[in-house]
């Protein structure tokens, strides 16, 4: 059992992600960015999920963070916007995979069983 730190400013998307995952894994669940930092500080994850566009510090400030001071947990991608220049250069950050909204689950679902 993996334990998934799931972090979306949209309720329907993150409640709809811990369903998803939560019979078979651990799910935390973070609003916003800074409560996702706060949680990496006091736990380990084996996978991050994160929304890009969010209030305040974004997706791509996460990784970035993620990056540096929690390098372990592969960090999923995902973005409201379907920008081929954003997610190639998430990747080259160090993203894990990258999905544009609206995805299929089972894509999201075979991320994380790859991660």
């Amino acid at each position: 059992m993996a334990t998934l730190l799931i972090v979306d400013d949209d309720s329907i998307i993150r409640d709809m992600l811990h369903e998803l995952f939560s019979e078979n894994h651990e799910c935390h669940t973070a609003d916003r960015a800074e409560q996702a930092l706060a949680y990496l500080d006091i736990e380990t994850y084996d996978v991050v999920l994160t929304d890009i566009a969010m209030p305040q510090l974004s997706g791509r400030e996460l990784l970035k963070h993620i990056q540096t001071k929690h390098p372990a947990p592969p960090v999923i991608v995902i973005s409201g916007l379907s920008n081929e220049a954003d997610a190639r250069a998430l990747m080259e950050m160090g993203a894990f995979a990258y999905f544009a909204k609206p995805f299929k689950l089972e894509d999201i679902e075979n991320a994380v069983n790859r991660a």
